[in-house]
C-alpha cells in the first residue's frame, strides 16, 4: 500500500485536492444560493436539490471547459510552435510531429510499447493522436454542459422577472453567454503563456516544469 501511495502520489493528491475544493465550493454555493433566494423571500432549497441544479452545474463546467481549451490548445500546439529557451517548448530543431523512430510507432516500437503504437492504418494514427483528441472532447462537452446549465439558469431567470425564456441557440448567442466564457479563457491563455516564458529565467530546484537550476537561459526543452 506504501509503494502504492508513493508511485501515485501525484494523481491520488490532486485528485484528493480536487474533490475537498469540489465539496467547498458546492456548499459555498448552496449558501450563497439560499442568501440570495432568502433577499428575494423565496423558498429556501435543500442542499442536495442545489447539487443538481443548473446553478450549480453551469457554475462547475464553466471553469472545466476553460481548463480542458487550456490544455487542448498547450498539447497540439506545442506540436508546432516553439520557444527559445522555455522548459515548456521542445527544442528548437524538433518542431512537427517527429519520425516514427524518435516516436517509436511500427518497427521501431519496443517490446514494451503500447500495442495500438505497433498497429497500423487507423489505429496507430487514432493512438497517436488520443491525448489531443480526448482532451478537445472533454472541452467541446464540458462547453455544452456549460452553456445548458446557464441557458436553463438564464430562462429560470427570465421567469422569475416576467420575462420571455428564449431558446439555446438564441442564448449562445447572447454576450451574456461570451462575456461569460471569455473571461475564463482569456485567464487560462494567459496562465499557460505567462508560464512559458518564465521558465526561461526563473527555476524551481526538483520540479519536472523546471530546467535545472544551473541550466543556462537559452536552453530550449525539458
Amino acid at each position: 500500500m506504501r509503494r502504492f501511495l508513493r508511485e501515485n502520489s501525484l494523481s491520488l493528491g490532486f485528485g484528493v485536492a480536487f474533490l475537498a475544493a469540489l465539496v467547498g465550493q458546492s456548499y459555498a454555493g448552496y449558501l450563497d444560493n439560499n442568501n440570495e433566494l432568502a433577499a428575494h423571500h423565496e423558498h429556501l432549497i435543500s442542499y442536495g436539490r442545489y447539487l443538481v441544479s443548473s446553478e450549480f452545474g453551469a457554475s462547475v463546467m464553466e471553469n472545466w471547459q476553460s481548463e480542458y481549451l487550456q490544455f487542448t490548445l498547450y498539447i497540439v500546439a506545442t506540436v508546432w510552435l516553439l520557444q527559445r529557451g522555455s522548459n515548456e517548448s521542445k527544442p528548437l530543431d524538433e518542431a512537427g510531429l517527429e519520425s516514427d523512430e524518435k516516436e517509436k510507432l511500427g518497427a521501431h516500437a519496443s517490446p514494451s510499447s503500447p500495442k495500438w503504437a505497433r498497429a497500423r492504418g487507423w489505429r496507430r494514427q487514432l493512438y497517436s493522436n488520443s491525448l489531443g483528441l480526448l482532451m478537445g472532447t472533454l472541452f467541446i462537452g464540458s462547453w455544452l454542459a456549460e452553456s445548458l446549465g446557464a441557458w436553463t439558469e438564464y430562462n429560470n431567470d427570465q421567469t422569475a422577472h416576467m420575462e420571455p425564456t428564449v431558446s439555446w441557440l438564441t442564448y449562445i448567442g447572447t454576450s451574456s453567454f461570451w462575456e461569460r466564457s471569455l473571461e475564463n479563457w482569456q485567464s487560462e491563455l494567459l496562465a499557460v503563456g505567462s508560464m512559458a516564458v518564465f521558465t526561461i529565467y526563473l527555476r524551481q530546484r526538483g520540479s519536472p516544469e523546471s530546467k535545472p537550476v544551473g541550466a543556462p537561459h537559452e536552453q530550449t526543452g525539458p
